[in-house]
């Protein structure tokens, strides 16, 4: 099983920190930010988001890709991706992270995909992300880099089907769909097995976090349900979707592997996690034994 880690997931940790600490938890791949830091967020504390130290700039990609390529190399860790955050139809900002892609030598790069907020219709949003997939493709090839589209809530590939209907038209040689089950806990669940045979050659790469859904507590939120039920209507529609630790979500990650060995998947699992339950180097060191063990149990299974 071949492990990797999205720096998005390790803010207070530099490119050597990372790649040191990848290498002590046996976590082969890295998949790095490509993200500036807001400049008033600099004096911040390190987060997900903001003050993340493990982000590629893309306003400076020439002169750091070196130095991020290198610290992986120099622990042994292999850069797999490129996790840019990337406007649909912004092909200047795509080659521009293909290239930086192809300077750290990875093999994947996640490209844009339209948010959706019910402003604009989804064929719209859907005419203007195959255009913009179609020009990918393209630079996809040029650059021998497997341009990734991932299942994301708020997007219009929420699911692995919306995913399958952006791409199916597309070489798979070339576009594939980052496949993430915990994005899909806050929106976009399908059966998992059903999904990934969908996928079939275009499932190109796995990310691993987890997620579920809490009712609120409270005095303010007790008060509105019984102000709600004392009218004799109850509209419960409060609950909020949060990131949880890896083994304590609503993802079955035992399940999941299962489904994924099912359809042959033999990628990466990226871990991703936000709960912020465990800091950076624990929290790589329990990922990668939580799935040693997901892994020992698997094999036992399939093997009875």
């Amino acid at each position: 099983m071949k492990l990797s880690v999205f720096t998005v997931a390790t803010p207070d940790l530099n490119a050597e920190e990372l790649a040191s600490a990848a290498a002590a938890a046996g976590i082969d791949g890295i998949e790095w930010r490509f993200r500036g830091i807001p400049e008033d967020a600099i004096s911040e504390e390190p987060s997900y988001w903001r003050n993340n130290r493990c982000s590629v700039d893309p306003s400076r990609w020439q002169e750091q890709v070196p130095v991020f390529r290198e610290a992986a190399l120099g622990q042994g860790r292999k850069s797999i991706a490129l996790v840019p955050y990337l406007n649909c139809g912004d092909l200047s900002a795509t080659k521009q992270a293909f290239q930086a892609a192809a300077g750290l030598g990875a093999s994947m790069m996640r490209v844009g995909v339209p948010g959706y907020d019910r402003k604009t219709s989804y064929p719209e949003l859907y005419r203007k992300a195959v255009d913009y997939l179609s020009e990918v493709q393209d630079l996809a090839k040029q650059y021998n880099i497997k341009a990734i589209v991932e299942t994301h809530h708020q997007t219009i590939a929420p699911t692995a089907s919306l995913a399958y209907r952006l791409v199916q038209s597309l070489d798979p040689q070339h576009v594939g769909v980052l496949y993430d089950p915990g994005n899909m806990v806050h929106e976009g669940y399908e059966n998992h097995r059903m999904g990934l045979e969908l996928l079939g050659p275009y499932l190109a790469h796995v990310h691993v976090k987890n997620a579920g859904w809490f009712e609120p507590e409270g005095k303010d939120s007790q008060k509105a349900n019984v102000t709600e039920k004392s009218r004799g209507v109850a509209l419960n529609t409060a609950w909020k979707c949060h990131w949880t630790p890896l083994t304590e979500g609503m993802v079955d990650w035992v399940q999941m592997v299962r489904d994924l060995r099912a359809v042959g998947y033999d990628g990466y699992y990226g871990i991703e996690d936000f709960s912020g339950a465990l800091e950076s180097k624990a929290m790589l060191q329990h990922f990668a034994d939580v799935f040693a063990e997901i892994e020992r149990r698997v094999d036992e299974e399939e093997q009875s």
